[in-house]
């Protein structure tokens, strides 16, 4: 059971971010963040984005700093992650058309 925290790389709105995530539940993620006093909305399906300014005192509250593939590998078995598919909207086994042609060609 661990709160895990990436390397703040990540460019968005002047300035760079986390992603905080938990490999045992979304419910240690969400009691984690709400200690630690990180708003609902930072919430991004499966990890919480956090500016780079919060990440040593993250650390400092028990979250276990890693680089972004170890987040990403333990996140993923965690069965936790949710795939891009899913944060796009689209259904799990998308219409033909929206497929990408494989090494064939388009599906007929």
């Amino acid at each position: 059971m661990t709160i895990l925290i990436d390397e703040p790389i990540w460019p968005a709105h002047d300035t760079v971010w986390s992603h905080l995530v938990s490999d045992e539940s979304y419910d240690e993620l969400h009691a984690f963040a709400g200690a630690a006093g990180l708003p609902r909305r930072a919430f991004d399906h499966d990890h919480y984005d956090v500016p780079a300014a919060r990440h040593d005192e993250l650390v400092a509250q028990g979250a276990t700093a890693v680089g972004g593939k170890e987040l990403a590998r333990r996140l993923e078995a965690s069965g936790l992650r949710v795939p891009q598919w899913r944060k796009r909207g689209l259904p799990a086994d998308p219409p033909r058309s929206l497929r990408s042609p494989g090494p064939a060609g388009p599906a007929r």
